[in-house]
């Protein structure tokens, strides 16, 4: 079974700029050879690569500015790679986005972007990368998921439906490239306290996602579990023993009972 080794990798971290991104730079800075962080606020990625080459002045760090519900710029981000020279041989397809309210009352524009980001732009980055991988016999992909795509979710009903996508989507082509060296895993984390929640929101008045404190995760320790399930080959990983006990009923429960609750 291959393995994937982090020491002196070159990673490209979407949604670099926060969260789950920005721990992803923070704990691969003490091992790659070089990162690449992408997000759309330019003066978030510097500041951050001025944190991570302070302590690692040795790091090489790129950072690119990229909206990613856009497909110009995620082309324009690729070209910029070649042109470059940057071997990404560790892709982390981090960036997502939510929207929390009913599916009638969605605006169009943010459904739009949040497909473009959620399954879109992982699509296309996972297409144009893993062929220089799969030459080389030597790569990771690393879809960040969440547990909500196990599960259909009331008043966020494309959000799961997308994490879905990506879940699937990180299975299948897993299946593909197991004997060409190349590890794909899915993160499929619970609730984590990260902007995420507040972004998704759709007015600053209306009240977090509801989620008992006991099933939060981390977000060093969720980024923790995904690095070493790139490391061990292992498929997917659901942070924190509670949500792995929730997860396992969810998946073992039948879909009309599901419905019901």
């Amino acid at each position: 079974m291959s393995r994937f080794a982090l020491t002196g990798c070159c990673a490209l971290i979407t949604g670099a700029s926060a969260g789950i991104g920005r721990e992803f730079a923070h704990q691969l800075a003490r091992s790659a050879g070089a990162l690449v962080l992408v997000a759309r606020r330019l003066d978030r990625l510097e500041e951050l690569r001025d944190e991570l080459t302070k302590n690692n002045p040795n790091l090489n760090v790129h950072c690119c500015a990229v909206d990613l519900s856009r497909p110009n710029e995620i082309e324009e981000l690729l070209a910029w790679l070649t042109r470059e020279g940057i071997a990404v041989d560790f892709l982390i397809n981090n960036a997502g986005l939510g929207d929390r309210g009913t599916f009638v009352t969605a605006e169009w524009q943010r459904l739009h972007e949040m497909l473009a980001v959620n399954i879109a732009a992982l699509t296309m980055l996972t297409r144009a990368i893993l062929p220089a991988m799969i030459e080389k016999k030597r790569g990771a992909i690393l879809n960040v998921s969440s547990s909500a795509g196990f599960l259909p979710i009331r008043k966020m009903a494309v959000y799961a439906a997308s994490k879905s996508y990506v879940t699937s989507f990180s299975d299948a082509i897993r299946g593909e490239v197991r004997k060409q060296g190349i590890v794909v895993s899915a993160l499929c984390p619970g609730p984590v306290d990260t902007e995420f929640s507040s972004v998704a929101r759709r007015s600053i008045v209306e009240q977090p996602y509801p989620s008992p404190s006991f099933m939060h995760v981390a977000v060093e320790d969720v980024v923790r579990a995904g690095l070493n399930a790139v490391e061990h080959n292992k498929a997917l990983v659901i942070p924190g023993i509670v949500m792995k006990i929730a997860m396992l009923l969810v998946r073992l429960t039948p879909m009309a009972i599901l419905r019901r609750v």
